[in-house]
């Protein structure tokens, strides 16, 4: 995944960050079907991830707005997945922000 071309501020982010409990249970598969369908939806700016050795992991994806994020929140298949998120993570949290400044440098 490559770094995010953002627009000029304001819009949003949202940070989750997780550590991944051990054997796939399906997450592959549906990891990248939730990044296919955020990618299809209206507000969508991008996103960028990582994962560590030791499983932990960072996701962030930006938006246009709030409403943006909260309908992503409800599709459907991202609904399953956040019903799943037990099997998965064994910590998580999700931090939603306000980009104010952006001074990405290239």
């Amino acid at each position: 995944m490559a770094v995010a071309k953002t627009p000029t501020p304001p819009y949003y982010a949202v940070i989750f960050t997780s550590t991944r409990t051990d054997g796939d249970k399906g997450y592959a598969a549906i990891a990248e079907e939730v990044v296919q369908l955020a990618e299809k939806q209206p507000g969508f700016l991008g996103a960028e991830s990582v994962r560590d050795v030791e499983k932990v992991g960072i996701t962030v994806s930006y938006w246009d707005s709030l409403e943006s994020i909260q309908k992503f929140k409800a599709v459907a298949k991202h609904v399953e997945a956040q019903k799943r998120s037990r099997e998965w993570y064994s910590e998580f949290g999700l931090r939603v922000c306000k980009v104010e400044k952006d001074l990405f440098i290239e």
